[in-house]
């Protein structure tokens, strides 16, 4: 079964012993086609929601079943529960086990309920690994109180089938939710991706979980065997690409994670390192070895003959028969590091379901509509609505590093940390380096697929051929929360003939 998050960030993020018991034994569990286990769900606070808490929250066989975890001891007495610990002492609990359960699945049916989804099935359970069950009483049935004969991927899944039978039907005439849309929901609520972190300066953090499209794509992840998901600069597509390697690992499967951006690995390293998961650029593929599941970072910068021939034949069954994911940006980087033949691209669409990534949930509203003026280029609607205008310098000289440093320096005068704070050369192809004012200088071959607080550019193109206008774009949808763009006259001239163009279109 599909855990979220997966069985490596629950073991180290459980809050007690009896939770990671848990989450190892459903892990295990070879459940229905839809079934995924959420762990830690704590509901979200919103003015027309209630708040709950639930340890796990799982989806079997389109029944949600909410499972309060109790380890320890837990024994009623005169009416009032208390738990046990492991040294015989007695604490008062607020409310029964079961009357937890219950509590935080009313929270959710209300959550999901104004949100539209429709009808579904759910179900209350209390987990005591390490007793017996108590008596069936009236407040819950024998079914629905699981303890340490339960402890078994067996009995587990016995369990889970057991209560789902159990689930009422919907009532007459009312709207039911799809199996899809419900499962799909669900991860929208509970799956935390990294946080986008827009709280610097003005920007306000708008992006702290997964947006819809984004919990879209994990739902689908585990049903489709081969996926496409397109998705412009900012739209979240490597950290989609991440939660996803890790619920394929989390699986059993072999993973791969690859890329044609040597940049990419330490972004990867940081997200995927300890679970197994092989995280190789491009180049370094070696053909002897095959993988249940790969995944493809920026994949339009592969999109050739020879590079699908190699994806070929690291693929368990192959590209047409195996387990594949390809992530790539419709708006063309290849052009800057990379090659993209569209007829290739083409045949590889037949092969796959297309997903496709809306919300850009990097660059705030002044970035995206900059992108939009100047290069027509699809960045997804803008997640991050709040945040300060793009700042144009108009240099008298050259437009270079030297007067991009100058205002990297104001920013750091303002509060900015140095270390947030890129200087991206468009026109330049060393590789990165921290010049002596400590900010780091890179350019868009080395900044593809990342991303930074603040970001300054300049070196602009002396042309807007193919090339010019891939670097351009890649350059200012790196930043997070301030964009500066270092210009001189000749630039301002070409820059305005480029939105003319963009008017015409």
């Amino acid at each position: 079964m599909i855990l979220v998050p997966d069985l490596a960030s629950i073991e180290t993020t459980a809050t007690s012993n009896a939770e990671r018991r848990m989450a190892r034994l459903l892990s295990a569990v070879d459940g229905p086609a839809d079934a995924v286990a959420f762990h830690s769900v704590k509901l979200r606070s919103h003015e027309v929601k209630q708040q709950g808490e639930a340890d796990f929250v799982v989806l079997w066989d389109g029944v949600v079943v909410v499972v309060e975890v109790k380890g320890g001891g837990v024994r009623r007495y005169e009416g009032v529960w208390y738990s046990i610990d492991r040294h015989g002492d007695w604490k008062k609990l607020r409310e029964s086990p079961m009357d937890q359960a219950q509590s935080a699945m009313y929270a959710l049916r209300a959550i999901l309920k104004k949100e539209g989804v429709g009808w579904f099935p759910t179900e209350a359970v209390v987990l005591t690994p390490d007793i017996d069950a108590p008596p069936a009483a009236v407040e819950w049935k024998g079914s629905h109180w699981w303890a340490k004969e339960q402890m078994t991927t067996a009995a587990m899944k016995e369990a889970l089938e057991r209560v789902a039978a159990q689930a009422r039907s919907a009532p007459y005439g009312v709207k039911v939710a799809r199996s899809e849309t419900l499962r799909a929901r669900l991860f929208g609520e509970f799956t935390r991706m990294p946080v986008i972190d827009a709280q610097r300066g003005a920007v306000i953090e708008e992006q702290n979980r997964a947006t819809e499209g984004q919990a879209q794509v994990l739902a689908a992840l585990s049903r489709n065997p081969r996926m496409l998901v397109f998705g412009g600069a900012g739209t979240g597509k490597s950290l989609v690409l991440a939660e996803g390697a890790k619920q394929e690992a989390g699986e059993g499967r072999s993973v791969l994670v690859t890329f044609h951006s040597p940049a990419l690995v330490e972004f990867f390293h940081v997200r995927l390192g300890g679970r197994g998961i092989d995280i190789v650029p491009f180049a370094e593929l070696s053909r002897d070895k095959r993988y249940d599941a790969v995944f493809v970072d920026e994949a339009q910068d592969l999109m050739t003959a020879e590079a699908m021939d190699t994806l070929d034949s690291v693929i368990r069954g192959g590209r047409e028969g195996g387990r594949w994911r390809m992530f790539l940006d419709p708006n063309n980087q290849a052009r800057v590091d990379g090659d993209f033949d569209p007829e290739v691209s083409e045949l590889v669409e037949q092969d796959a379901v297309h997903y496709e990534l809306r919300m850009n949930v990097r660059n705030t509203k002044a970035i995206v509509h900059v992108v939009q003026e100047y290069l027509g280029a699809d960045v997804g609607d803008p997640g991050i609505v709040h945040g300060d205008r793009v700042e144009w310098r108009w240099a008298d000289g050259p437009g270079g590093i030297e007067a991009a440093e100058e205002v990297a320096r104001e920013l750091v005068a303002n509060g900015a940390r140095r270390h947030d704070i890129w200087i991206v050369d468009v026109g330049g192809s060393d590789e990165p380096r921290r010049n002596a004012a400590g900010f780091l200088v890179t350019n868009p071959r080395f900044a593809k697929g990342l991303e930074a607080e603040h970001v300054v550019v300049c070196g602009l193109p002396e042309e807007y051929d193919p090339r010019g206008l891939a670097a351009f774009y890649v350059a200012v949808t790196r930043a997070r929360v301030t964009l500066h763009v270092v210009a001189t006259k000749g630039d301002k001239k070409r820059l305005q003939d480029l939105h003319r163009k963009q008017v015409g279109k």
